[in-house]
């Protein structure tokens, strides 16, 4: 059948139509695809003329030095992480964050269930991720969404251990301190910064060049795959762990009514059968999982991951601190060394005694637990987590006389290095 010479005019007509507007998509101006006008964003090597310029301009998915670094102390609870957030929250140049996870936990954990089942875990991450993302990127007002009391005028007097980041003790954020004041206890900066200005606290991070966040909320580093993937960031992951009989022990001292049956136990040599067995397997689990994640060196992960002992934290504070920044590609500063020198010597002071404070003889306080522990608790940790003790080059003690001999290291010379 013939056409006739409408129809071939028509989809002539219709033809040269698709074509205009396909050339003009291809040649409009590219979709802005930075997520916040910042020119560090952009990866940039230049200063910037306007925030209407499109990042391909700029190389976005070449890293340089003068790309923000963002860091993620990634531990569990009681194993030495507010010491680690500490080595870099004494950096001039880090806008550091403690915790701010926790407002997600507290948010959203009365909403789900109690069987901690695969579908409320998979919400827990996916709201921890879109907010590191967003404070990755100084966009402090994701925030709010998870505070209570909702903030007024984005301001706030709510955010979890806020005195613990100087960057939002100091200008300008808060104006309660001199420049010369270099140790800014976390209760004066609570009393005399009085609230908390998101917008204030959102321009100090984005004049900082690096972001780094502690956090205790991510079960393995698998679940921040998402993230060191995504070409907007540069995350590097700081992986910390520790000795599980460690963990274990400084749980029973610090949160005496959770593990009270473990307080009973060691007291009495006798285990309750209502124990909790889950407080010491699931720490012992997700590290497992994270390290072997860590070690198989998956692509994905490929010089951005670092795994680090509390214990070669505790023994050579000022060296593996240095072979940390090395890894960050961050400068060491001489504010970051004194900290260390002043903070790993010990104190009789009643700040070195608080359950969160960083003021201690690390090296005795990463094998203290030896004193603390009965050798049937221990002895029953060492089954438990026998692959992590192995994994990580702990070495387990045999008899009671062996565990009180503080003499004989438990810790194998094993020297972790960045996987790249």
């Amino acid at each position: 059948m013939q056409c006739s010479w409408k129809a071939v005019v028509l989809l002539g007509l219709a033809s040269i139509a698709i074509q205009y507007t396909a050339i003009r998509t291809f040649t409009a101006q590219p979709f802005q695809i930075c997520p916040v006008p910042s020119p560090l964003n952009c990866a940039l090597s230049q200063e910037v003329e306007s925030f209407d310029r499109s990042c391909d301009e700029f190389s976005f998915f070449s890293y340089n030095a003068s790309r923000k670094t963002h860091v993620l102390i990634l531990a569990t609870t009681r194993s030495g992480s507010s010491f680690a957030g500490q080595l870099f929250n004494q950096h001039s140049h880090v806008f550091y964050l403690f915790e701010p996870l926790y407002h997600v936990q507290t948010t959203l954990m009365p909403h789900l269930s109690h069987s901690r089942g695969s579908a409320d875990r998979r919400v827990m991450l996916g709201a921890s991720r879109d907010l590191l993302r967003s404070l990755y990127n100084c966009d402090l007002y994701f925030l709010e969404s998870y505070i209570k009391p909702h903030p007024t005028n984005h301001t706030t007097d709510k955010l979890f251990r806020r005195g613990a980041s100087k960057a939002l003790c100091s200008p300008p954020v808060c104006d309660a301190f001199s420049p010369s004041e270099v140790n800014i206890e976390e209760g004066d900066c609570i009393r005399k910064c009085t609230s908390l200005n998101l917008t204030l606290a959102a321009e100090s991070c984005r004049e900082r060049r690096h972001v780094a966040i502690k956090t205790v909320r991510i079960p393995e580093v698998g679940d921040l795959r998402a993230l060191i993937e995504d070409p907007r960031l540069n995350l590097k992951v700081i992986q910390l762990v520790r000795d599980p009989r460690g963990i274990l022990s400084s749980r029973i001292e610090t949160f005496r009514d959770t593990y009270r049956l473990w307080r009973i136990w060691r007291a009495t040599g006798r285990k309750p059968y209502n124990l909790d067995l889950s407080q010491l397997t699931t720490v012992c689990e997700d590290v497992l999982r994270s390290v072997g994640t860590g070690t198989s060196r998956p692509t994905w992960l490929r010089g951005r991951y670092m795994l680090v002992r509390y214990e070669d934290l505790a023994r050579r504070p000022l060296q593996k601190t240095r072979d940390i920044y090395e890894f960050l590609g961050l400068s060491m500063e001489k504010a970051v060394e004194e900290w260390i020198r002043n903070n790993t010597r010990g104190s009789s002071d009643v700040s070195a005694k608080q359950k969160y404070g960083t003021v201690r003889d690390s090296a005795a306080n990463a094998e203290s637990w030896r004193l603390k522990l009965s050798h049937h608790i221990v002895d029953y940790t060492q089954t438990v987590c026998q692959q992590v003790l192995e994994e990580l080059g702990y070495k387990a003690v045999s008899s009671p006389e062996e565990l009180k001999n503080m003499s004989i290291s438990v810790i194998e010379d094993k020297t972790f290095v960045p996987f790249l």
